[in-house]
């Protein structure tokens, strides 16, 4: 009996040493020691362990939230990038634009001409009819009738043949019935030039002229003034001439300025070959 209460009354102690039991009742009686003696003692120890947990859920957060600014910038990138696509498009439109006009203004500095008038293009072919030209400008522009209109690198390519205040509609040498004296090839060989509609003019020489495709077509005015190319030939063994089918050298269907002078010569068709 002695020998089983020894046993009980020393549970917490072994032949070993103390107990975990005895341990875990240590451990408990000095925490609540120590926060009885020093409340704030465990939250200054753990205070270095939760602002460094803090750092890290924020870099966490600012890593996660970066791949949301990457992809609004990549937008916002691109959406610059097609802004400044277009801004270089109309640039380039409107130095094409600065280019034409330079053209035409340029061919009036020749001592030989008269000063033009500049006039804008409203309507062309195919939404003019019988291939005329509606241009904004007038009499208030000093448009008058019969002056010459000259296209892009002062290629001649029709004549005013209808006034208002405001507006003007001309006559382009590819008109049905215009007719045009000319003259073709480096033997400058003379020619009428007529207009069979559809932006196209015709002539015809003699098969002796020897003019071949790509030969230039000129029309009197101040220098040798180009109206067109020869693009084809077609030829009866039959007959004395060729027949020639000439390209003009501004595209009329798409002619978006025009400049306008009194030269003086009108084609067969006006009547007359001079202006009063």
């Amino acid at each position: 009996m002695k020998k089983t209460f020894l046993a009980k009354r020393n549970a917490l102690l072994t032949g070993r040493g103390i107990s975990w039991g005895a341990w875990a009742l240590g451990g408990v009686l000095l925490v609540l020691v120590v926060r009885l003696l020093a409340p704030n003692f465990f939250w200054k120890i753990f205070t270095p362990l939760f602002q460094t947990s803090d750092r890290i859920v924020a870099q966490e957060h600012a890593f996660l939230a970066s791949f949301n600014n990457t992809a609004t910038l990549t937008a916002l990138n691109e959406k610059l990038t097609t802004e400044n696509t277009t801004l270089a498009t109309e640039n380039q439109i409107l130095q094409q634009k600065i280019t034409n006009l330079s053209t035409l203004l340029g061919t009036v500095s020749s001592p030989e001409t008269i000063p033009g008038v500049l006039a804008g293009v409203l309507a062309r072919p195919p939404e003019s009819p019988y291939d005329t030209l509606v241009l904004a400008a007038g009499q208030r522009g000093n448009v008058h009738l019969g002056m010459e209109a000259f296209g892009e690198s002062g290629a001649p390519i029709g004549v005013v043949s209808s006034v208002l205040e405001d507006f003007s509609r001309v006559t382009l040498f590819s008109a049905p019935n215009m007719l045009t004296e000319g003259w073709v090839g480096h033997a400058s060989v003379p020619l009428t030039i007529k207009g069979v509609g559809g932006g196209v003019l015709e002539a015809t020489v003699p098969r002796t002229a020897n003019i071949v495709l790509g030969d230039s077509v000129f029309v009197p005015g101040p220098g040798m003034l180009p109206i067109g190319s020869v693009v084809r030939i077609d030829s009866d063994p039959l007959s004395p001439g060729v027949h020639l089918r000439i390209m003009p050298a501004v595209n009329l269907f798409s002619v978006a300025w025009v400049e306008l002078r009194a030269t003086g010569v009108l084609p067969t068709a006006f009547g007359t070959s001079t202006l009063p």
